[in-house]
């Protein structure tokens, strides 16, 4: 690759971006350099490549004064580079926070080098503000992605990133519906997806293998290479990354949301 593919999922805490993001990294790892960058305060998207919880890039910088590569870059499976950046305690201090002083401190550190095929961003979507907003911006991501599935609020946290993302002027690949079993969920979000002016780019169904993989602290992708899930995962890495359609969505207001999920009802 000449150019390093830059991608931001965004979605709401619980949806299971962390999940999604791990194991297109470790599908991606078989054919490219990726870094995964971990903006959740919860810092467990590198879990499952790590193969254990990794220290966050604010312990790091309470603990120490000098700061090397080393310090705050974890190898996980198949050499996938792994960062989070991590949050305060719970009530104390600005959530987001912790994806400022990363983007900075990685940015000083010369992380983002031309070797590095591919970086993704994990990055909690209930509140797009402040250092949440961060990998929106071109500077530091090229494209972003909604990860949701048919519920109320996932839908609605997925209708809020869509305003950040028109705010910002940031390039909207589209939405992962990410199931979690309700009644004609994938229809559900294709409708919303074409309501705020975008596409699915992946449905990925509820399985069993996902809870049995990161039980031992992998992704499905590592466990059960050969499984359909692992299929379905990389081909989701494969449709973001051939994807060259982009849009500036239009997301609905309050009294448009509630019309338009009622009808489900």
């Amino acid at each position: 690759m000449s150019k390093t593919k830059r991608i931001a999922i965004y979605g709401k805490g619980g949806i299971g971006k962390s999940t999604i993001v791990s194991n297109i990294a470790a599908a991606y790892s078989e054919d490219y350099n990726v870094l995964v960058i971990g903006c959740d305060p919860k810092a467990d998207t590198t879990r499952t490549l790590a193969g254990k919880r990794i220290p966050t890039i604010l312990d790091i910088v309470k603990e120490k004064k000098d700061i090397n590569k080393e310090n705050v870059i974890f190898e996980g499976y198949n050499k996938v580079q792994c960062v989070e950046s991590g949050g305060p305690e719970p009530g104390v201090g600005c959530a987001g926070r912790g994806v400022i002083v990363a983007m900075n401190l990685l940015e000083d550190l010369g992380t983002f080098s031309p070797d590095i095929d591919l970086i993704i961003y994990d990055v909690l979507g209930d509140v797009v503000c402040g250092g949440f907003a961060v990998p929106l911006r071109e500077d530091f991501a090229d494209e972003v992605y909604i990860v949701t599935s048919g519920e109320y609020m996932a839908l609605y946290a997925a209708n809020n990133i869509c305003k950040g993302i028109k705010k910002l002027k940031s390039n909207f690949g589209g939405i992962i519906c990410n199931c979690k079993g309700l009644d004609n969920e994938a229809e559900v979000v294709e409708e919303f997806a074409n309501r705020v002016g975008t596409k699915v780019i992946g449905v990925i169904p509820r399985s069993e293998l996902v809870q049995k993989s990161e039980y031992d602290a992998k992704t499905v992708v590592e466990k059960f290479n050969e499984s359909e899930q692992a299929e379905i995962y990389k081909n989701l890495a494969e449709s973001i990354f051939n994807n060259q359609e982009f849009d500036i969505p239009e997301p609905m207001n309050v009294d448009e949301f509630e019309t338009f999920f009622r009808k489900f009802q």
